[in-house]
């Protein structure tokens, strides 16, 4: 058997299913959007975000969020997460209770 014959395709969806979709889809957007411009403001702290993720955030690259923060561009961005042990592309859910703690505890500014 060949693996086009083994894959399963996506299960069909009624109009309504892809609305709500949409809907979810363009509001995780805009919260995401709105956060890292506040991150990049300085008006929020990353670490609220880190120790307790709103749902919005589950799927979120931890890098976009670091790469939002004020004065973090893309070498300080790889040293800290070199430091932390942390995978660039590893989500926000997706972060070990070491790595959580390891980016909290990094200095702001490093």
């Amino acid at each position: 058997m060949s693996q086009a014959a083994t894959r399963q395709s996506a299960p069909e969806r009624s109009a309504k299913q892809r609305r709500q979709a949409l809907e979810l889809a363009n509001y995780v957007r805009g919260e995401r959007a709105a956060l890292k411009a506040a991150l990049k403001r300085g008006t929020v702290a990353i670490d609220e975000f880190l120790t307790a993720p709103p749902t919005f955030l589950a799927t979120a690259k931890v890098a976009d969020l670091l790469l939002a923060l004020p004065s973090h561009g893309p070498v300080k961005f790889a040293r800290l997460l070199e430091r932390c042990r942390t995978n660039p592309v590893k989500t926000v859910a997706g972060l070990s209770e070491r790595q959580r703690s390891d980016l909290l505890a990094a200095p702001p500014h490093d």
